[in-house]
């Protein structure tokens, strides 16, 4: 019985002593290079309600293009790591058989398949995404020395026609 107590005591005592916060892991990317990567990964969701109300509607269909683009650019990549991945198993589990010998033979991607496996369960991470999209032109080629917004962005062509 008094052990019980005395360790019931050590967890209060631990528990009102131990820092009062959490700490957040947070990422080497700016907040300008978070809201480009988000932009490109959500779309029109990664703005906020003021954002899309001040946003001209030029602007709003270009962000939706960078969207859709960015959506192909990730399905195909998806579907190539996951093609890795099952080669790389069958490879180990049945090295001779000729059914290995056919499914690693395929290694193209189709763009009419949904790959719907999460990044996560595809050991997918940020940085691969990132490199990913600099590669395929959906980030600027410059987005990993960016820190800070422009200060003018630049105009979209025939913006003032209207």
């Amino acid at each position: 019985m008094y052990k019980m107590e005395k360790l019931k005591q050590d967890i209060r005592d631990y528990q009102l002593s131990s820092t009062k916060y959490a700490q957040y892991e947070q990422d080497k990317y700016s907040t300008y290079q978070n809201y480009l990567y988000k932009r490109a990964l959500y779309g029109l969701d990664a703005l906020t309600e003021e954002e899309l109300k001040g946003t001209c509607s030029k602007k709003k269909q270009r962000i939706v293009n960078v969207y859709k683009r960015a959506q192909v650019v990730l399905n195909r990549f998806k579907q190539e790591v996951s093609i890795k991945k099952t080669n790389y198993i069958f490879q180990e589990l049945f090295p001779k058989s000729k059914l290995t010998f056919s499914i690693i033979s395929q290694t193209e991607t189709d763009d009419n398949f949904r790959n719907t496996l999460t990044f996560k369960d595809l050991n997918i991470t940020k940085d691969d995404i990132i490199s990913t999209f600099i590669v395929k032109g959906i980030l600027p080629k410059n987005f990993l020395s960016l820190r800070e917004a422009p200060i003018s962005l630049p105009s979209l062509k025939n913006a003032s026609k209207t």
